[in-house]
């Protein structure tokens, strides 16, 4: 398998040292017909995605020691600067933001400018925190009562805040936050509901949306491997076995789901066979999670984690992968949501993320960036 990764390693860095040649003063989203056309930084700056394309950079840099990735990287960092003073769009997903540009950076290079960047992120982060409920409430505007599973993957940031400080609160607020995930957002069957809402002062659990897959109580698959990733990461930062038995759950759930499908996964397992919509972006994301799993279990049950992460990596590189070095974008097939038709079926930036890092865990080479 190391063999297989490291003949994709060589793709990868082919690829992405042509995108970085193309680039310029831009961070990437979504390649429409083989070009990144938006530049997220004129779109949208506070965008949930943006640190993802630096994040694929410091992975490669790790991996690689070339000098273009370092400088690109360090470029998206910087410009995100101002969206920390612009303030009023950022919200949960700053972990997403500024664990794969600030954190990244800060860990590899020692460079103190990122140190205080990422920490200015991690208490906007906590700040979100709702001691009734015990939840880090999502998004901004009338959403008060709002967590959701991609929250997960966010609470790395308060982690790395807590080790970087010795400041005990940071991850206070992470591990009650997701103990709110477990008790509101977890099945017992170990699917999961994107979206809770609690009354913001009771913390009263009202409601459990769709969010963004097709309907209440189906399963979306995307959320699916935020819970299996993030749990894993939490028992990675925690040592608290709780966590890791969660994401074991959430992990057999996707696992039989995407058996039915050679690994890829459908936007929601749980929608009409017609229209019938996949997101690869589910399973790479899964795939790096099946893969912490399998490094956190004991040796006897490593094999069932890590040949199905193994699986599905090598699908997603068989059937869904761009290696045209003149086009943008590498995994196709990324659909954002199950109801937002102009965002299906398209390569998405952080299924490249989440692909390179999974290909990277393979070849022995990856940066731990949560």
């Amino acid at each position: 398998m190391k063999e297989w990764a490291e003949n994709v390693l060589k793709k990868l860095d082919n690829k992405l040292t042509a995108e970085c040649g193309r680039m310029g003063e831009k961070i990437p989203y979504i390649a429409e017909k083989g070009v990144y056309k938006k530049n997220m930084i004129e779109e949208n700056l506070s965008w949930w995605t943006n640190g993802f394309w630096a994040g694929m950079l410091w992975q490669m840099y790790h991996a690689t020691g070339k000098e273009v990735y370092k400088e690109t990287a360090e470029k998206s960092e910087q410009w995100l600067d101002e969206a920390l003073v612009r303030y009023e769009g950022l919200h949960h997903d700053v972990g997403f933001m500024w664990l794969h540009t600030a954190v990244a950076d800060y860990r590899l290079t020692g460079n103190p400018d990122s140190r205080r960047r990422a920490l200015h992120a991690a208490n906007l982060l906590a700040g979100r925190y709702n001691p009734a409920g015990r939840f880090i409430r999502a998004w901004n505007l009338d959403k008060t009562g709002w967590m959701i599973i991609d929250c997960m993957m966010n609470i790395s940031l308060l982690y790395w805040a807590a080790e970087e400080t010795k400041d005990p609160r940071y991850s206070y607020i992470a591990g009650s936050h997701a103990d709110t995930a477990m008790e509101k957002l977890m099945r017992p069957d170990g699917s999961c509901n994107h979206i809770a809402v609690m009354d913001p002062r009771s913390g009263e659990l009202l409601e459990l949306p769709e969010g963004q897959g097709y309907a209440s109580g189906s399963s979306w698959s995307r959320g699916q491997a935020w819970a299996v990733y993030g749990f894993a990461l939490a028992f990675r930062h925690t040592g608290d076995v709780r966590y890791l038995d969660t994401a074991k759950r959430a992990a057999h759930y996707f696992i039989a789901n995407v058996a039915l499908t050679e690994g890829i996964a459908l936007v929601d397992f749980r929608a009409p066979k017609e229209p019938v919509q996949w997101d690869t972006t589910a399973s790479a994301c899964a795939a790096c999670g099946l893969l912490e799993i399998a490094e956190a279990v004991p040796e006897l049950e490593k094999e069932l984690y890590r040949r199905h992460g193994e699986q599905i990596l090598k699908k997603l590189e068989e059937k869904y992968c761009n290696w045209k070095e003149e086009e943008d974008g590498i995994l196709q097939f990324g659909t954002a949501a199950y109801h937002r038709q102009e965002d299906t079926h398209v390569p998405i930036i952080y299924g490249d993320y989440f692909f390179t890092e999974g290909v990277l865990r393979l070849a022995g080479k990856e940066f731990g960036i949560w």
